[in-house]
């Protein structure tokens, strides 16, 4: 990878070229159970890896178990001690979120860490078996469902280890491509005036939108838990496959210009693990440091509404 810097000096002292490993050294996370989703590939996959690696007990969220079983195995025969679970989930299905939740409590364990990293990019149109625009319910509804569900998972959690619960959840700068008006209410499931890039950004702008909203209640209610978005970077991974044309192009050259899958899991495992970020929530973190949000991705009152609209979405 030739694109990146290798050195920069940054509060965190981590860098864009720096890895999921390199920024989690020295850091010992036994005892901790973290459900990460999306954790059969690219980003998801390696935060599961690294976290085992730390000690974490890691519960994947995937679609496919088939796929999910090897990487299990995989990381399994790199970590011997790596505790691994593998549970199904579609988050484009508000059920499959309701199931796997269910089979999460069946396993009577804590959860102190969530990592929301699950995501589809650039599909063409399509209604979920919900009736909601794709993009919109498997990379915001579906998370927000989940996280509201496990939340009191993650209070009691803290308040009984005294250990910070964290919500980390994966956005992109795809957020500054969203539609005019930020998120379209009223126009969610509009095939007419649908774009295939601005309905991404739209829904990873909900994520952020969504995480500080989060924040602030999580504030009120002074609850033990943190809860920061990302950019991971522009990342090799299969994430564009929906568009045949970019992900050839990301395929064929992305190694030369993009980050690795284990540098894009870097930022996801510092803010799941690293202790720079005790007490630090409501922020946006690139390349493991926090940057000025801009535009509709600040905007309180858009995010309260996006929150009313995501619940009556769900009743």
């Amino acid at each position: 990878m030739w694109g990146l810097p290798r050195c920069r000096k940054s509060p965190s002292g981590f860098s864009p070229s720096s890895t999921a490993e390199e920024v989690t050294t020295g850091i010992d996370g036994s005892g901790l159970v973290a459900i990460v989703t999306g954790a059969s590939s690219g980003i998801g996959a390696e935060t599961c890896r690294v976290l085992a690696l730390r000690g974490v007990h890691v519960v994947m969220g995937v679609r496919n178990l088939s796929t999910a079983s090897q990487v299990r195995e995989k990381i399994v025969g790199q970590v011997l001690t790596a505790k691994i679970e593998i549970l199904e989930l579609d988050l484009s299905s508000m059920s499959s979120v309701r199931r796997l939740v269910d089979n999460f409590d069946a396993l009577d364990l804590p959860l102190n860490i969530l990592v929301n990293n699950s995501g589809i990019a650039f599909v063409p149109f399509e209604l979920s078996e919900d009736g909601i625009e794709l993009h919109f319910a498997t990379n915001h509804l579906g998370h927000f469902l989940l996280t509201d569900l496990l939340l009191e998972k993650i209070h009691v959690a803290a308040k009984e280890s005294g250990i910070e619960g964290r919500i980390v959840i994966v956005s992109s700068d795809g957020h500054k491509h969203s539609y005019r008006e930020g998120i379209r209410f009223d126009k969610i499931n509009d095939e007419s005036s649908y774009n295939r890039i601005l309905a991404y950004g739209q829904s990873k702008l909900a994520n952020i939108l969504y995480a500080n909203e989060l924040s602030s209640h999580l504030k009120e209610q002074d609850a033990k838990v943190v809860v920061n978005s990302l950019h991971p970077g522009d990342v090799v991974t299969n994430i564009a496959c929906y568009w045949g044309f970019l992900n050839g192009l990301v395929s064929s050259f992305g190694k030369f210009v993009l980050k690795s899958v284990e540098q894009g899991a870097a930022t996801v495992c510092y803010l799941a693990l690293h202790p720079q970020v005790a007490g630090v929530t409501g922020s946006y973190f690139v390349d493991c440091n926090t940057v000025q949000l801009k535009s509709h991705a600040t905007d309180k009152e858009l995010a309260k509404r996006l929150w009313d609209f995501s619940m009556s979405l769900l009743r």
